[in-house]
């Protein structure tokens, strides 16, 4: 099979040369995808046109759009290959990616991911970042993956047309090829791989919010949904409570109205969801409602104020509601089918 290595670059240093020097060595063919940078870097990617495919274009597109672009490239010149992505940074080591390449090559259905084991020598930043995005990940998808911003993968031309067709251009688009692999019944494995950072990883185009922004917004939106929600709730909980002080009749008539809101806002902006899903939303609402009013109950009966208890009761259910629905009530159904033939 032909070992093709695809490295989206934007604004290399001399690691772009000596890596493409390297992955020569080890006889991948190489696609390099200039995304935009600035004419002052010409002469590197100059440097690398003999032994390797450059294709460049005049705007910054990101990372994601870089990577489609090169596998767009490979997919419609190559036949029976095996691709790993790599950094142009020289955080990723030729003998790693021949770790994840020979596990695809026996494994044609897998997506083969490098694990960076975190320690007390990763930068901080990336320390707490990769841990924070572990969790959400998990809690969104159900999948345990160590590593998911790793971006040293391999994979076989049978999953070609799904790493193409998955939507993102920056760098939300290799968190949501991982985000879709449990609905489109796609095997992983990750292999451990050398951990580098070079500079502290300044050289980084990441930007914390915008980029972040991008990866996390789902959980985001349904975060913020669920806030509204809250504040309804919380706000007719106080009014109801206040007139009749009945605990559980104000906690039912809130928890009724915020819900009218908290379904039209996930079902239309969150989730952007066709399912037929009321029936199954509001069977939802009744057993959160039921948890909600045994647990606030359960607290005020040990003295906590029934306010403060309010805010606990919601801040323990909000996990369990979201991936409900997530994974029930708005779920959009899939169906792929993973193609050989070339995309037109």
């Amino acid at each position: 099979m032909n070992k093709i290595a695809l490295i989206p670059s934007y604004c290399p240093d001399e690691n772009l040369i000596k890596l493409v020097k390297e992955l020569k060595d080890n006889n991948y063919k190489i696609v390099v995808v200039n995304d935009g940078s600035n004419p002052s870097f010409n002469p590197i990617f100059n440097e690398i046109k003999e032994i390797s495919h450059v294709i460049t274009y005049k705007k910054n597109m990101g990372k994601g759009y870089a990577l489609k672009k090169g596998l767009k490239y490979i997919n419609d010149n190559f036949n029976n290959y095996i691709i790993v992505t790599l950094d142009s940074d020289g955080q990723h080591k030729v003998s790693d990616a021949n770790k994840l390449v020979n596990y695809a090559k026996n494994n044609l259905d897998t997506l083969v991911l490098g694990k960076r084991i975190r320690s007390k020598k990763t930068p901080l930043k990336s320390r707490l970042g990769n841990s924070i995005t572990k969790l959400v990940f998990s809690l969104n998808t159900g999948l345990d993956i160590y590593d998911t911003q790793t971006g040293l993968r391999a994979f076989s031309n049978k999953l070609i047309n799904y790493m193409i067709e998955t939507k993102g251009n920056r760098y939300e688009y290799e968190m949501n090829v991982l985000l879709y692999l449990k609905q489109y019944n796609i095997k992983y494995k990750e292999i451990e791989i050398e951990t580098i950072y070079i500079n502290n990883n300044s050289n980084s185009h990441f930007n914390a919010i915008k980029d972040s922004y991008k990866i996390y917004k789902e959980i985001i939106k349904f975060s913020m949904s669920s806030f509204i929600s809250f504040i309804i709730d919380f706000i007719f909980y106080s009014m109801f409570l206040i007139i009749s002080n009945n605990l559980i009749i104000s906690n039912i008539l809130a928890r009724f109205i915020s819900s009218i809101c908290n379904y039209n806002i996930n079902k239309k902006l969150v989730f952007n969801s066709k399912n037929k899903s009321l029936v199954s939303y509001y069977l939802l609402v009744i057993i959160v409602l039921l948890l909600n009013t045994y647990l606030l109950t359960l607290l005020t009966y040990m003295n906590i104020n029934k306010f403060i208890a309010k805010l606990l009761v919601e801040i323990i259910l909000f996990i369990l509601s979201y991936i409900v629905q997530k994974k029930i009530i708005f779920n959009r159904k899939r169906k792929y089918e993973i193609k050989q033939e070339k995309i037109v």
